[in-house]
């Protein structure tokens, strides 16, 4: 089971991948960085995709039709797209065994990228991923 370096060094392996971070949405905080940020900058870019990340975890709005919130086996979101012009974002929330506040927040270039398979590979890694 991979720690966070060793999580986000394989989400690199990505294709079109140029940057990934495992933040905290509740404080804002990147608990780990590699490859580029996004305006160069990776604390400001961790406190701004954490404010989308608390957006769309606490709003019932984004929750399942069922009204299942973060108290239930599975994260009521499991993941939020961002597309511009030239990339992704795509932030992967990670349950924990304590407060399940952490997202992996990948940023892939939209001519190299694979959205479906980045997707299907940082589920992989947020369940896989071992904090503490």
């Amino acid at each position: 089971m991979p720690g966070i370096d060793e999580c986000l060094l394989e989400a690199m392996t990505l294709p079109g991948a140029r940057g990934a971070a495992v933040v905290d949405w509740t404080s804002g905080l990147a608990l780990g960085t590699v490859g580029e940020a996004p305006g160069g900058d990776h604390e400001t870019t961790a406190a701004e995709a954490a404010e989308l990340a608390r957006l769309a975890a606490e709003h019932r709005a984004f929750a399942p039709a069922d009204g299942s919130d973060w108290s239930e086996q599975e994260t009521p979101v499991e993941d939020l797209i961002i597309s511009n012009r030239d990339s992704y974002h795509l932030l992967r929330f990670v349950r924990t065994t304590f407060d399940s506040s952490v997202f992996l927040h990948l940023w892939l270039a939209r001519a190299d990228g694979n959205l479906a398979l980045a997707r299907i590979r940082l589920g992989d890694l947020a369940g896989r991923l071992v904090l503490g």
